[in-house]
This record gives C-alpha cells, structure tokens and sequence, in this order.
C-alpha cells in the first residue's frame, strides 16, 4: 500500500513540475532572445525568459535617437495601462550604461531599461534589422512570436491596435 502511495506520490509531483516548465518559444529568435541575462541601470540582471508568457513589447533604442526618446512617454503610458503579468514592455539599449543611468534617472521610465551594448544591435538584426536602424520595436505574443516589427517610432494607434485587449 505504502509503495503504490508513493507511485502515486510521484507521478503527481512529475505531472505538476512538467505543467510549470515553460515552453519552447514559437520564434528561434524569440528563443535566442530569452537565452540573455541582461542588467539593468541599476546593475540588476534580468533573465529574459522570466518574461515568457506574456505579451512583450521589446523596443531596441538609444539616448541619441531622438525618436527613441520621443515614443518612451508613450511606452510608459501603455505598460501603466497594463498589469505586467499581461503585458511588458523592455528597453534593450545599444548605447553605455553610463548614459543609459543618467537618462534613466532623468525621466523616470517605469519599464526596465536593459543595457545590451552590441548585443542589442545583433539581436535587432536577427529579429529583421539588417541596417541596425533605431528605434527598432518587436511586438512578442505570449507563446513567443513574433507578431510584428516596427521600424522607426511607433506609430502608438497602430501598436495598440496590434496588442490584446488590457
């Protein structure tokens, strides 16, 4: 009796840890993409799978692009729109960390900015970047594809026609 307890015991801890395994994402790039630990101004590292399962909205930018700077009030709108268990949207920045800091400190960005470097710049281009041109947004769905890419600044009624309801 004891043994057939103890079967059962373990069929069930086996089928409740595969329920919370994570699945492969539907994009290799995706999967690439969640592959990264990145920090962010406050050194702190992300795991970027951690962001699995929800909407994401990842934009590529930089302190000296002007339409990057221009759509981040935008951006922050739209993630206090959301709850982050829903959506979430990620600075990836190809620019230094201490300029990243100071912008960051300066405009209260509520999203994580996440400081990449040239990875930022490779990871645009495997997503449909070939020229490296910012701002640079993905639009990834909770299963992990790509939905959409959006070159230059966001036209906002677009993405937000794009996106689930919040």
């Amino acid at each position: 009796m004891a043994i057939v307890a103890l079967v059962f015991g373990l069929i069930g801890s086996l089928i409740s840890a595969w329920r919370y395994i994570p699945a492969t994402p539907d994009s290799p790039e995706v999967a690439n993409l969640f592959a990264h630990k990145m920090e962010d101004v406050a050194k702190r590292k992300h795991n970027l799978s951690s962001y699995q399962g929800k909407t994401l909205i990842v934009n590529f930018w930089a302190t000296w692009c002007a339409p990057c700077v221009e759509e981040m009030p935008e951006l922050v709108e739209l993630q206090n729109e959301y709850s982050t268990d829903k959506l979430q949207v990620l600075g990836i920045s190809i620019d230094s960390p201490s300029n990243v800091k100071e912008f960051a400190e300066k405009y209260k960005i509520s999203y994580p900015l996440l400081l990449a470097g040239m990875l930022g710049t490779e990871l645009a281009r495997s997503f449909g970047n070939p020229s490296g041109g910012l701002p640079f947004t993905v639009m990834i769905t909770p299963s992990g594809a790509v939905k959409k890419t959006y070159l230059g600044r966001l036209n906002m009624a677009e993405l937000r026609a794009d996106l689930p309801a919040p």
